[in-house]
């Protein structure tokens, strides 16, 4: 077990607040045209990893998509690495929409105000703020952890984890673990709880373009190979489909221990078992396991014709499709048989579904960190709805978890706030959260 070199100091908690506030104010919108330039956010952490006597690389696969790598050696030459990553893009915002300018990184009222302050230059700030909290006071981890700050995950990950993962995979030896974001926050239920989910799983991503073939003709005619009803019903189909339930291993013990706390005993895996009748007695709990029971797939873009009086000989759309680990032949037997004989479809961008074990170590070691500062919280594993760099690192056997410990308020609604308008993270929470990843990475 690494040595206890005292409790994290004064520094590390005014750093943390300062750290997230610059990185908001460094303007990196990734609007998925590849336009981005993260290269200024990662010279900035670069700068402070340095400051922290480590060595960073920066790598670029596109001009200006900077990621940066650095690695800390732990005591232990024997143990597995452990991979901490976060992304330095936001997805874009509106200033005309938010209380307080998006990229101003303004601290106001204990809280600071700004795109990524939730997702996610919050945790970046947090990480680096933890590690020079360590080359201050001597500390050594147990296991080398390798730090990776990424580019372009709000759009493709080509630019950022995808890159790393493809082509500089030795950066990444030794690692068999990882953690990152979304994950080990404060969910407050309507019951009184005070939950901390921790991801242990991801649906995977299956992004769809259909397209509806037809004749061609003139608006006044009959035309029963019209391409835009054939797309439209296809459309309707999917967007009305009831797809099964289909629990994986994280969300059984997800069901599990959440019907524990509100005073139940069930067993997800016994035959007939009704997971809606249980979620409508989880109340506010089942938000965060209701969207991973199940395939899903939603009809999000239309684009059809140039002219109201001219049939046109195709027409396209869009599905957001999710797929649960396990899923994956029925979501293509399922799209095959809703889209019909007169539409295609293909993946615009598809990646794995993720599950990584709760009676791990290391979830064992991210639960008693987070019980070890707030006693009064119930630890439980998740699995996200969406996904993150985790999909990437995974090709290179890395087992991914969400873990970005924040102690929020109630009425905080954080799951709102990503990708929301007026962003914000409460100083406290990011205080919180640099003791309880300073204690979880030195006893990892």
């Amino acid at each position: 077990m690494a040595e206890e070199r005292g409790p994290v100091d004064a520094q590390a908690l005014d750093e943390v607040v300062q750290f997230t506030s610059d990185l908001i104010r460094i303007d990196t919108t990734n609007r998925g045209d590849g336009e981005c330039q993260e290269r200024p956010a990662a010279e900035y952490v670069a700068e402070r990893l340095a400051g922290a006597g480590l060595e960073p690389a920066l790598l670029e696969r596109s001009k200006g998509r900077t990621n940066v790598v650095a690695r800390i050696e732990g005591s232990d030459p024997g143990a597995d690495a452990l991979l901490v990553h976060g992304h330095l893009d936001v997805v874009p915002a509106e200033p005309a929409d938010w209380t307080v300018h998006p990229f101003s990184g303004e601290v106001r009222d204990g809280v600071v105000w700004g795109r990524g302050a939730i997702d996610m230059k919050n945790m970046d700030a947090m990480v680096l703020a933890t590690v020079r909290r360590w080359a201050r006071a001597g500390v050594r981890p147990r296991r080398d952890i390798v730090l990776a700050f990424t580019a372009d995950e709000e759009a493709s990950a080509d630019d950022g984890s995808g890159f790393l993962a493809d082509r500089h995979a030795a950066l990444f030896d030794g690692c068999t673990e990882g953690i990152s974001e979304s994950g080990a926050f404060s969910f407050h239920t309507d019951s009184g709880l005070q939950l901390y989910p921790v991801a242990a799983g991801e649906r995977g991503t299956a992004w769809l373009e259909l397209t509806a073939h037809g004749r061609a003709g003139h608006g006044s005619k009959v035309n029963r190979a019209n391409a835009v009803s054939r797309l439209a019903a296809a459309v309707a189909r999917i967007g009305a489909h009831e797809w099964p339930l289909r629990l994986t291993p994280t969300v059984v013990a997800a069901l599990r221990e959440l019907a524990a706390l509100h005073g139940e005993s069930v067993d997800p895996e016994a035959p007939g078992f009704d997971v809606d009748a249980l979620l409508a007695r989880l109340g506010t709990a089942a938000h965060l396991v209701e969207p991973t029971v199940r395939n899903s797939a939603n009809p999000t873009m239309l684009a059809a014709g140039y002219k109201v009086n001219v049939i046109p000989g195709s027409a396209v759309a869009h599905v957001d499709g999710r797929v649960v680990p396990g899923g994956e032949a029925e979501f293509h037997a399922t799209m095959d048989r809703l889209t019909g004989p007169d539409v295609t479809w293909k993946f615009q961008h598809s990646e794995v579904a993720l599950q990584a074990p709760v009676d791990s170590p290391t979830f064992a070691g991210m639960r008693a960190a987070l019980e070890r500062f707030d006693p009064d919280g119930h630890v439980v594993p998740y699995c996200m709805s969406g996904g993150t760099d985790a999909k990437q690192f995974s090709r290179l056997g890395i087992t991914g978890y969400g873990f970005s410990p924040l102690k929020l308020p109630p009425g905080f609604d954080y799951q709102a706030l990503f990708h929301g308008v007026d962003e914000r993270v409460p100083v406290d929470a990011l205080h919180f959260g640099v003791r309880v990843l300073d204690h979880f990475l030195r006893q990892a």
